[in-house]
């Protein structure tokens, strides 16, 4: 009842401030309305659809929850700023006495927004459900030995297999990911949004992986609303490697050479289970020494801060899906260090993923999703 009273107050806001401008167009007008009320009632049923007992049912409601919630978010902003506009637009015709047509204005705006927020869903949708684009990034490392020189990575992140997300989207990124030949592939965690009971067959085409050293997993805040421990074991039974605060050592090249591989539990996993406490420094002991690199994968960037003072040349992650869409990009960095790309913090490159699945509504725009082909090469 309270996400439905909140849903209700935030269509409200929209339908006063747009309804009452499309008067000169009733068709529209009515189209509008209605299109609120669907919204109100179906954006919370699709945040909630898990309750239903039919799998199919929920999928569905889902899907129209997650359409109606893209849909709004756009509106919702684009009001806002339509709001911004005809205050100054007021101020300017106040203070300058013009000869400006405010309700002109208010007219053409109020139309303007629902036809902008519709084309960004659409093409929001089509960016999202396509398989993600091969980003590659080099990174340079200090005194890289040449045995290393091209060591390439294959990052995913963020797919977030659930609802709208099935087998076959996976499917597409594993054959893509398979191409690319990588001598490892990491999983940056927010694998799934649901049970292993409900989507272990959606994630099994993760077994068909296949690289030089395997594929790594580490947990990201999404597996622990679904059930951390089941989805440890059952990455575990599909071949994947889970690094929970540990590392491996990989041999590589000729003469070979020696890459520490470590990874981490999500930054809040602590908060699930105490013994998950995310921690770089426990990740790196006992690593030897004489390692030419030592990469960290974890899933939020702001584990940065804590994998330089560790000793870390690299760290792989993703969370933050870029902002996903516009105009949340540009609020990520409030809450993450890093929004997406490669940055430097002291002597650790960090390169954060912008997912290659996304969360919540299939919509990206602004904020493409990616499939990483990183190479380590010589500084």
């Amino acid at each position: 009842m309270p996400l439905l009273i909140f849903s209700a107050l935030l269509h409200a806001y929209v339908g006063a401030r747009l309804l009452p401008g499309l008067s000169a167009w009733p068709a529209a007008q009515g189209l509008l309305g209605l299109a609120l009320l669907a919204s109100m009632v179906v954006t919370p049923l699709g945040l909630t659809a898990r309750r239903f007992k039919s799998p199919v049912l929920a999928d569905r409601v889902a899907w129209a929850g997650m359409l109606f919630m893209g849909l709004f978010s756009s509106l919702f902003v684009l009001s806002l700023l339509r709001d911004a506009a005809l205050l100054l637009a007021w101020l300017l015709q106040t203070l300058l006495s013009t000869t400006f047509s405010l309700e002109t204005f208010s007219a053409w705006t109020a139309a303007a927004v629902p036809l902008l927020g519709l084309l960004m869903t659409l093409l929001g949708f089509v960016n999202a459900r396509r398989t993600a684009a091969v980003v590659r990034v080099d990174v340079p490392i200090q005194g890289l030995p040449p045995a290393l020189h091209g060591f390439a990575i294959a990052q995913i992140s963020d797919i977030h297999v659930g609802p709208t997300i099935k087998r076959g989207y996976l499917q597409a990124i594993v054959d893509v990911v398979n191409q690319l030949q990588v001598d490892m592939v990491a999983v940056t965690g927010d694998l799934v949004d649901g049970t292993v009971a409900d989507l272990a067959p959606h994630v099994a085409p993760l077994a068909g992986l296949s690289s030089t050293h395997g594929t790594y997993f580490v947990t990201g805040n999404h597996e622990y609303y679904s059930g951390a421990h089941a989805w440890i074991a059952e990455l575990q039974r599909l071949g994947i490697r889970v690094l929970m605060n540990e590392h491996v050592v990989l041999q590589h090249g000729q003469p070979q050479q020696v890459l520490v591989l470590a990874g981490v539990a999500d930054w809040s996993a602590g908060h699930f289970d105490s013994s998950h406490r995310s921690d770089p420094h426990a990740a790196m002991a006992g690593a030897p020494v004489q390692a030419a690199v030592k990469l960290l994968l974890a899933h939020q960037p702001r584990s940065a801060t804590e994998a330089e003072k560790a000793g870390f040349d690299l760290q792989l992650s993703g969370h933050t899906h870029g902002g996903q869409f516009w105009p949340w990009n540009f609020f990520v960095r409030f809450q993450q260090p890093f929004t997406a790309g490669l940055h430097r913090l002291h002597k650790l490159w960090i390169y954060t993923s912008r997912g290659t699945g996304y969360w919540g509504p299939p919509k990206r725009f602004g904020a493409p999703s990616e499939i990483t082909h990183l190479r380590l090469v010589p500084a």
